[in-house]
């Protein structure tokens, strides 16, 4: 089954899935945002960079820190790495994740977050942090589940740094029926280049030529100024401490063929967007179908553990949301996991790079990577 366009695939998905609300259209469109943040966390996943990422953690404003801002995900250095197993008991709380540890991070100074790994109901919390502390370094320790058993859980235990050296931010709007382009587009828009160009060191400047370069402090407060795409290829392959230690590599994705631009010419919008993030990634009308049929509408057997979570979700009766970003029933998420990895070279095809021009889904790929695999803490980066 295809479809046309996002539209068309919102109609389906109001009428099959969403038809007992009173706004079926607005609800299908807030669950397509979802997905779209489901997609991109769990292609960062079999990427392998489930360790690094932290989900809506507040970042400060490049030089202006008492100005922070959420984004849907931030991938940070990683300071201590520590696998552990408990014995299979629910919940699996941040107490006792703590005390598991305390042997490995004897009285460190750690304040305790509330937060639960997994509930009695097996909700997995992605990502879970469980604690922080401000010295010697700001930073948050963090939990993700490997496996489970009868007998016990099996979990990696990360320190990550609170600076994070990439950030991803997905934007997705609606269009209201009669309507070309939904009403708060340019506010997203405007919204998300904003938090793009505050978080990270490295400035765009363009020149009256439409030229753009690129603008960093190097060694104290001297100004250092090179073709945009030329600086950025610099800053990322070195291990110079003043130019990766307040650098985030922004990265948005966006969704939504027709609101964003037409097939003939980029629209206002995007065009801000386009400008503002390093990379800016378009997910295709045609994949975000291909996962909602796979998922929903044809499913695939081995999704049916997922597509059951996010019927239980958003049906009238639901008691409690167990398909978002933060909070997964544990069964989808291991099949989620799979379909991902097993398929991630076909998933990577269902988006398109918008800027920078000639990029490519790999490119994005491999500098996060170069990023994630410098020696930040014994390198003296951070």
């Amino acid at each position: 089954m295809t479809y046309q366009s996002v539209d068309q695939l919102q109609k389906v998905l109001a009428t099959q899935v969403f038809h007992y609300t009173q706004d079926s259209k607005k609800a299908s469109g807030r669950a397509l945002g979802t997905l779209v943040e489901i997609i991109t966390f769990y292609l960062l996943k079999s990427w392998g960079f489930e360790n690094s990422v932290a989900i809506e953690r507040p970042l400060a404003e490049y030089g202006n820190p008492d100005i922070t801002h959420n984004v849907e995900y931030s991938l940070h250095p990683i300071l201590r790495h520590y696998e552990l197993s408990l014995p299979a008991n629910l919940p699996v709380t941040s107490t006792r994740l703590l005390k598991a540890i305390e042997n490995v991070f004897p009285a460190e100074g750690f304040e305790k977050y509330a937060n639960t790994l997994l509930t009695s109901g097996m909700i997995l919390r992605n990502s879970c942090i469980f604690a922080k502390r401000d010295n010697p370094y700001p930073s948050y320790l963090s939990a993700n589940l490997i496996s489970t058993s009868s007998s016990e859980f099996v979990i990696t235990i990360l320190e990550q740094h609170s600076k994070p050296y990439a950030m991803f931010e997905c934007k997705r709007v609606g269009v209201e029926e009669g309507m070309k382009k939904g009403p708060q587009t340019i506010e997203k828009a405007k919204q998300g280049a904003y938090v793009a160009k505050a978080v990270s060191s490295l400035y765009k400047v363009r020149l009256p030529s439409g030229e753009l370069r690129g603008l960093i402090y190097n060694s104290g407060d001297k100004i250092y100024s090179k073709p945009y795409a030329e600086l950025i290829a610099e800053i990322i392959g070195s291990n110079k401490r003043d130019l990766l230690k307040d650098f985030i590599l922004t990265v948005g994705v966006v969704s939504n063929h027709g609101n964003w631009f037409t097939s003939d010419n980029h629209n206002k919008e995007l065009k801000v967007l386009a400008q503002s993030y390093d990379w800016l990634i378009f997910l295709t009308d045609s994949g975000l179908a291909e996962f909602i049929t796979e998922l929903l509408l044809e499913p695939k057997p081995l999704l049916e553990p997922a597509r059951n979570a996010f019927l239980a979700s958003y049906m009238a009766e639901k008691k409690k949301n167990s398909f978002t970003k933060v909070q997964m029933d544990y069964e989808a998420d291991q099949v989620l996991q799979t379909y991902f990895r097993d398929n991630v070279k076909r998933i990577e095809k269902w988006f398109n790079i918008i800027a920078p021009k000639n990029g490519t889904i790999q490119d994005v790929h491999l500098q996060i990577s170069q990023l994630r695999d410098k020696n930040w803490k014994k390198a003296h980066l951070l």
